[in-house]
């Protein structure tokens, strides 16, 4: 493969640059966290997946909120928050039901509960990612077709029993996008939080996919990629880290002892195509602007990971 070496040496900068700023914010301190103008003015996302709002939100509320929960409600609370990937939502379901299980939903009644809230003109769905919208179980809204996508997983097909006999994280995959509504990138948003929990434990250093953004990052990155995929390219900068972080004299700074893993490293591949359409307009794809700035979120984060990562 042959590298666009400024881009892949940005590509490590961002890493360790955009983990400052995070460990800085954290800490307290006041801003500005870095003099790289471009990080200070628009939004990005963590270079560790984990610590971004939403992922802190899943894991605190959905999934380790202090409350006991079978495996199968586990998954289903899980599927269902990412879905609509959004906290007001998933409060507004919590604060109509009393709690999101597989007894307490009905695809009639929360579609109610959600469509007041469509009437009340307060959005349902997070934009952070488009999740698919067609009429694949014959409803005209987005909303009760993924409902319905939800009763046919859970009820009629029992997935969760599959879910919770696979051997890995590619097996999951597999079953979550066979499904309609599902495209590859949201099963392996889908699968990486289902492995934050502890009703499954797969390995995440063996299985990648490569969303839409981190294929744009990789086309700026490199110049030729040879015979190798997008996920080779991804499990190759797993691979190489510690020797990248040392050769640029960058001091990545790790949560506990675990470095960036394959969903991370695929991460900022789309990361770095926000940050070069400021940084090197030149290298063209067909997004040219970065969508948010940056605003300060006046609640703080106290910082959660799952307990059998041990950090």
């Amino acid at each position: 493969m042959k590298k666009r070496q400024d881009i892949y040496d940005l590509y490590w900068y961002f890493a360790a640059e955009r983990q400052s700023i995070f460990e800085k914010k954290k800490q307290g301190l006041m801003a500005p966290w870095t003099e790289d103008k471009i990080l200070q003015e628009y939004k990005f996302c963590n270079s560790y997946r984990v610590n971004d709002r939403v992922s802190q939100y899943l894991l605190k509320h959905v999934i380790y909120n202090g409350k006991e929960y079978s495996a199968e409600d586990t998954i289903f609370r899980i599927i269902l928050f990412k879905i609509f990937n959004k906290e007001s939502t998933w409060e507004t379901l919590v604060n109509a039901f009393g709690d999101v299980t597989l007894k307490s939903f009905d695809v009639d009644k929360y579609s109610k509960v959600l469509e007041e809230e469509i009437f009340k003109e307060n959005a349902i769905y997070n934009d952070a990612y488009i999740s698919c919208a067609n009429k694949a179980f014959g409803y005209d809204r987005k909303h009760e077709n993924h409902l319905a996508l939800l009763s046919k997983m859970f009820f009629e097909d029992r997935m969760q029993d599959k879910i919770l006999s696979c051997r890995t994280m590619e097996e999951a995959f597999n079953i979550i996008k066979s499904y309609p509504l599902i495209g590859n990138f949201m099963a392996y948003q889908l699968v990486t939080d289902i492995n934050y929990s502890d009703v499954v434990d797969w390995s995440e250093s063996e299985f990648t996919v490569a969303g839409p953004g981190s294929h744009r990052g990789i086309e700026k990155c490199f110049k030729d990629k040879s015979k190798l995929s997008d996920e080779d390219i991804i499990k190759y900068m797993y691979e190489h880290q510690d020797e990248e972080f040392k050769r640029l004299g960058l001091n990545f700074e790790r949560i506990g002892n675990r470095p960036l893993q394959l969903i991370d490293c695929q991460n900022l591949f789309c990361e770095l195509d926000k940050y070069l359409r400021q940084a090197k307009p030149e290298l063209k794809s067909n997004r040219t602007k970065i969508k948010k700035k940056y605003v300060p979120k006046v609640e703080k984060i106290d910082y959660f990971y799952p307990p059998k990562w041990r950090i």
